[in-house]
């Protein structure tokens, strides 16, 4: 029988990971954070564990990447803890690879998704506060990443004129939004959506239901144009805040256009 040595026991040791995601606790979080954003409070009501448990495991996963924390805008003594999705699924295709090198999952850009054929296409509602740039900009991220194959709103629940630096950075995608109006929340409560994202922690606290929309979802995402130098608003906070919107638009749109992937559908927000 061949001798194993220390180097190939190291070897045999699952991926970190793996290791990491084993956990049934840690894997409840990532699985509740897949869905939204949350507070520290929130998912130890959603995971059913004591606090100083929940804030444990977090720890954990903060400290490996595949979560990370913000300050609420809302309330200072309260974060939001948000799933770094691109750091899991590279995670997971490192993971397939170490087992088997057939098993690598191959990380490709999504292809535009188009309407499912005769099927209606869904429908997503971004809110912010002032619907001025966070929400405006994934409005137009989502119809453009989607090849119109979602149809996309926005609205804010305090409406003020159009940010410049909005319209700047969407031209960079080739997309003119200069002339979209800046929508009250109360226009679209009767509508119906199949998500309902809010951008901005301040107005998920002034939220109102959306009854016959299917789910509620936070992603706690900073103003930009709270970022001021000498007195104005910065252009790279603008380009930040679309690259990140672009990020976690780009895992949505599966979700939406996929039945087989949307997960479970949760009212829950407070």
């Amino acid at each position: 029988m061949p001798t194993v040595t220390a180097t190939d026991v190291s070897e045999l040791e699952p991926p970190r990971f793996v290791q990491l995601v084993a956990n049934p606790v840690r894997w409840a979080l990532l699985q509740q954070l897949g869905r939204s954003d949350r507070t520290v409070r929130e998912l130890t009501e959603l995971v059913g564990q004591p606090q100083n448990l929940v804030s444990y495991h977090l720890r954990h996963l903060r400290d490996a990447g595949l979560v990370t924390a913000r300050r609420s805008s809302a309330d200072g003594r309260d974060s939001y803890h948000a799933i770094d999705l691109t750091v899991c699924r590279d995670a997971l295709a490192h993971t397939g690879k170490a087992l088997h090198p057939a098993l690598r999952l191959a990380v490709t850009a999504a292809a535009p998704a188009g309407p499912p054929p005769r099927h209606r296409r869904p429908r997503v509602l971004f809110l912010c506060t002032g619907n001025s740039a966070r929400s405006q900009i994934a409005e137009a991220l989502t119809i453009h990443l989607s090849g119109g194959g979602v149809l996309a709103a926005s609205a804010g629940s305090q409406p003020k004129p159009l940010h410049r630096h909005a319209v700047r950075v969407m031209r960079r995608y080739g997309l003119d939004i200069e002339t979209n109006r800046s929508k009250h929340l109360d226009e679209l409560v009767g509508e119906r959506f199949d998500k309902v994202i809010t951008l901005c922690d301040r107005v998920r606290e002034v939220c109102p239901e959306f009854p016959n929309s299917a789910e509620l979802v936070h992603w706690s995402i900073p103003d930009p144009s709270s970022e001021v130098v000498d007195g104005r608003s910065t252009y790279p906070a603008f380009r930040r805040t679309a690259f990140e919107l672009e990020t976690r638009i780009g895992f949505l749109l599966p979700q939406l256009t996929n039945p087989h992937t949307g997960g479970s559908h949760t009212h829950a927000r407070r």
